[in-house]
């Protein structure tokens, strides 16, 4: 008999940590192209929203190069805790963050940041070791290269954290279609533009297939 037991996202227990997505640091992500990348992060960041999840906004060394969280964020979450960290690279090492964390009241902490081997690895090896259940979403974290990038999974799977993309975050968290159709089915249109094409072909045809009155 199997002793797996699939642990899956639980959006009444999940909080998501943003770790160092900041202007500076956005140059250094070369393993996927710029507007890819951004435009994942901010999907992760819609999905936070519209499943009302506890969000964390950290960044570090904000007055060096590493420069400023990116406006888009901080707009997405006007009163969500904000950490700039000084100087620790690992955010876990700040205990301003993880009292940021711990006040979420949730187990399950879905990570993405810059650099995935780094900044995102350090902390969720870190969070692992404190207890929680991570998930570390691969399409919103970025780095130098493929290399640094496989090393990273690699450390971070063997370790026990969940790697997924936020495609998958979001299905896993809403389990159910008719759980909202209409709110699902445009947070996917919004980043997917193929999801988009889908959505109006689909509309059209219903339409067109629509008794006349």
């Amino acid at each position: 008999m199997s002793t797996f037991k699939y642990n899956r996202l639980d959006k009444n227990n999940a909080a998501v940590l943003l770790v160092d997505h900041q202007t500076g640091l956005f140059s250094l992500v070369r393993d996927i192209g710029a507007a890819d990348f951004k435009n994942n992060v901010l999907a992760l960041a819609s999905a936070a929203k519209f499943f009302n999840l506890p969000t964390v906004l950290t960044t570090s060394f904000e007055d060096g190069p590493n420069g400023v969280i990116i406006p888009e964020l901080k707009e997405k979450f006007p009163d969500a805790p904000f950490i700039p960290r000084p100087g620790q690279i690992n955010a876990w090492d700040n205990e301003d963050f993880v009292k940021a964390v711990e006040a979420t009241g949730k187990k399950q902490l879905i990570i993405a940041g810059i650099v995935t081997d780094v900044c995102v690895t350090f902390c969720a090896l870190s969070a692992l070791e404190a207890g929680y259940d991570v998930f570390v979403v691969t399409d919103a974290s970025g780095t130098f290269d493929e290399a640094c990038r496989y090393a990273a999974w690699d450390r971070m799977s063997r370790a026990g954290v969940q790697l997924v993309n936020w495609f998958s975050v979001v299905g896993e968290l809403h389990r159910d279609w008719r759980n909202d159709i209409e709110g699902l089915g445009s947070l996917l249109a919004g980043f997917i533009p193929d999801y988009k094409n889908l959505m109006t072909s689909y509309a059209a045809n219903s339409s067109a297939g629509s008794p006349s009155k």
